[in-house]
């Protein structure tokens, strides 16, 4: 995760990017946070970095920190960009975390159901009072090994700030991933996908782009609309059925 000057950063809250100075703490506890999922990753391998990072901090990326706007108001932004026209049945939220882009999305569905590879995640997203509402579920599982009996089954899902994680990454492995997603989908089903972009030519940006362009370029997938916002990139996307 990039940081960037006070200067740069006050410019783009005067400039009503919806950012605020006093979140330059989010981006630095974000970057730090990264590093160690890099460091643990190597060391013990993917779900146990994140098994561990989840484990050891009751908020890993001060996502749900009440001191900071900057990933609230990210979430809310997502969210007013799906479809308009009532509820849908179901939702997907894959890397749910601690569960704050599911909640949104229980305004908007009739069930949610929250996935992520962290075990502990899950367990802090349910001690959040979050399971607690009627009609949103949390259960482990993984993006890259998710069960047919859920293909079909869902009228939204989200994919925001995951898959740059996953190592190694690879052009075939995001083919393969935008085919699983659009799997999951029912007929006319909308894919959120949704990662960090700040300037267009640093390494993540270039990163986030390669992702959104893989599932863009997706026979399995028309796009709806994209939006670029400080500091991230969404792709709508519609499913389209195997030929």
């Amino acid at each position: 995760m990039a940081v960037w000057p006070i200067s740069v950063l006050r410019r783009w809250d005067a400039a009503g990017f919806n950012f605020r100075v006093g979140d330059i703490g989010l981006f630095l506890k974000g970057a730090k946070t990264d590093a160690l999922v890099t460091r643990l990753r190597a060391q013990f391998g993917h779900q146990a970095a994140f098994e561990t990072i989840y484990r050891d901090s009751p908020d890993p990326w001060a996502s749900a920190t009440p001191r900071y706007h900057y990933q609230r108001r990210k979430y809310e932004v997502v969210a007013s960009l799906l479809p308009t026209g009532g509820k849908v049945r179901r939702a997907l939220d894959l890397g749910c975390g601690l569960g704050g882009l599911s909640r949104l999305l229980a305004d908007r569905a009739d069930s949610v159901l929250g996935l992520d590879v962290a075990q502990s995640a899950i367990e802090r997203a349910r001690a959040a009072g979050i399971g607690r509402l009627s009609n949103i579920e949390f259960k482990q599982g993984d993006v890259l090994a998710l069960p047919q009996e859920l293909d079909g089954q869902f009228d939204i899902v989200t994919v925001a700030d995951v898959l740059y994680y996953l190592s190694p990454m690879s052009d075939d492995l995001l083919k393969q991933l935008a085919t699983r997603i659009a799997d999951l989908l029912a007929p006319g089903g909308i894919c959120v996908l949704v990662n960090h972009f700040f300037f267009g030519g640093d390494a993540d940006s270039k990163l986030s782009r390669r992702i959104h362009n893989a599932f863009e370029w997706s026979p399995r997938f028309a796009v709806v609309s994209t939006h670029r916002r400080p500091f991230y990139l969404v792709s709508l996307l519609s499913a389209v059925p195997r030929p």
